[in-house]
């Protein structure tokens, strides 16, 4: 819990670093090609990750695809609006935990890092998605 707020403090640290004036972060984040390659990147490295890869069988890999790149889109100011269930209701009765939450975050940034996302784009994401923190785990 621990590793998890102190997380949580840095990525809202370095999400202020100064950006560019009228660059969103959906822009910086690479459009919806960015966006697109982080999350294939993303469940990629799930797929790889003994730690999470059990959690995702029986997953409609494509459906998850398509849900999280307009998740990430709206959320990063791109030109989508998310229409799909709340992470509340998403994520109800799975009982995800710290643990697995804090490694699905460590492969989303070796996901950004592996599409030359720069630090302070990644962290002001991070910032934006550690929102739904509360939503995701033990839910």
């Amino acid at each position: 819990m621990r590793r998890l707020i102190t997380l949580t403090l840095l990525v809202a640290l370095f999400g202020c670093a100064q950006q560019p004036t009228g660059s969103t972060l959906y822009s910086r984040l690479g459009g919806h090609t960015g966006v697109d390659s982080i999350v294939y990147q993303l469940i990629v490295n799930i797929a790889a990750d003994k730690r999470l890869v059990d959690r995702f069988k029986g997953v409609d890999i494509e459906r998850f695809r398509q849900g999280l790149v307009t998740y990430i889109c709206s959320v990063s100011n791109g030109d989508c609006s998310y229409q799909g269930e709340s992470m509340q209701v998403v994520h109800a009765g799975h009982n995800y935990t710290d643990t697995e939450f804090n490694a699905i975050v460590e492969n989303l940034i070796l996901a950004m890092e592996d599409q030359r996302v720069p630090t302070a784009t990644q962290n002001q994401l991070l910032a934006r998605l550690a929102q739904d923190y509360r939503d995701v785990v033990y839910r």
